[in-house]
């Protein structure tokens, strides 16, 4: 396969793959501070492959619906300047062809009749080769076409390995549970990737199978996916999902996560800079709950669900416990 600009952006995005891929484990065994510091720096890195190998994919299924669009406009122009050329040599032989200029030639001015029958060649001959030149064109941009499949499915494979990276970076922040980030300012979070849905556009359902990097224990796929989201966006602080011993709810069957708002575990009634960060991650899994496929959120004795309209007074559990309340961590709880 021919080496190419695409190709060679492919190979740096593949390169900078193996190395994060090197970086992860290494970082499990390092001092706490480094660790967290390695962590962050790689899923930083990885985001930015993601998206540079994301782009690259992108260009080159733009070029290809380029392509398919140059190959159908020259196929239509193939059709047309076929049936002008057949419409020619139809007209040619109905007329009897050369042999009845002769009459021509007995009749009449000889030198219009030998113009007029100069141009009638002519522009046979200009048909034909235009139809050849088109018809040179088509196989030349088939061939470009094939070439281009290659890419974009090196393209997509590589952003498939890049995505299973940049996940394994965000798990590993999960795992961590020491993430300190102030989280992203004035809504201005990453939008998340979306969650898979059935074809009808449906949610599949999804038991608790996928391992809970925060506890152990078993999330759902899209717990999972909601969870390594919000850790991309910027909110990776203390977080726990399945709980077993809880009697009824979404932590047991592996749908819903506890999002502390302070660095390092469940503190208290947050306030100040604690209570900003947990108002903007209520607020990003409120703004793409159809994403995600949020069921509702949990935030400062109010709960938000799309069936009931938005959000509405939480009454909490009664004591007044900020666990019960929901003062000082974000419930999610999922499809």
């Amino acid at each position: 396969m021919t080496d190419t600009p695409f190709k060679r952006r492919l190979a740096v995005v593949v390169s900078g793959l193996c190395a994060f891929l090197m970086l992860v484990p290494v970082a499990a065994h390092a001092d706490p501070d480094t660790d967290e510091q390695g962590i962050d720096s790689a899923l930083s890195e990885a985001i930015d492959d993601y998206i540079e190998a994301e782009d690259a994919l992108n260009t080159a299924e733009a070029r290809q619906d380029d392509l398919n669009d140059s190959i159908k406009d020259t196929k239509d122009s193939i059709e047309t300047l076929t049936s002008e050329v057949n419409d020619f040599a139809v007209a040619a032989y109905l007329n009897g062809g050369i042999p009845s200029t002769m009459s021509v030639l007995a009749v009449g001015d000889p030198t219009s009749a030998i113009d007029g029958l100069s141009t009638l060649s002519y522009l046979g001959d200009q048909s034909g080769a235009k139809l050849q030149e088109l018809i040179d064109a088509q196989v030349t941009l088939e061939a470009e076409e094939l070439a281009l499949e290659d890419e974009i499915q090196a393209a997509a494979d590589a952003l498939a390995d890049i995505r299973d990276a940049r996940d394994a970076a965000a798990a590993a922040i999960a795992a961590d549970g020491t993430g300190s980030s102030p989280g992203p300012q004035g809504g201005n979070a990453r939008v998340p990737d979306a969650a898979p849905r059935n074809t009808d556009g449906s949610w599949p359902y999804e038991s608790c199978s996928v391992p809970d990097p925060t506890t152990g224990g078993c999330i759902t796929a899209r717990t999972d996916h909601a969870l390594k989201q919000a850790i991309m966006a910027g909110f990776d602080r203390y977080t726990k999902c399945y709980r077993s011993a809880e009697d009824g709810g979404e932590h047991p069957r592996g749908r819903a996560c506890d999002f502390s708002v302070d660095v390092g575990g469940f503190v208290g009634y947050a306030t100040g800079e604690s209570k900003t960060y947990g108002d903007n991650l209520a607020y990003w899994f409120v703004q793409h709950a159809d994403l995600l496929g949020v069921k509702y959120v949990i935030w400062f004795n109010e709960i938000w669900e799309p069936a009931a309209g938005g959000w509405r007074y939480y009454p909490g559990c009664g004591g007044g416990s900020p666990s019960c309340d929901h003062t000082d961590h974000v419930h999610l709880s999922m499809l």
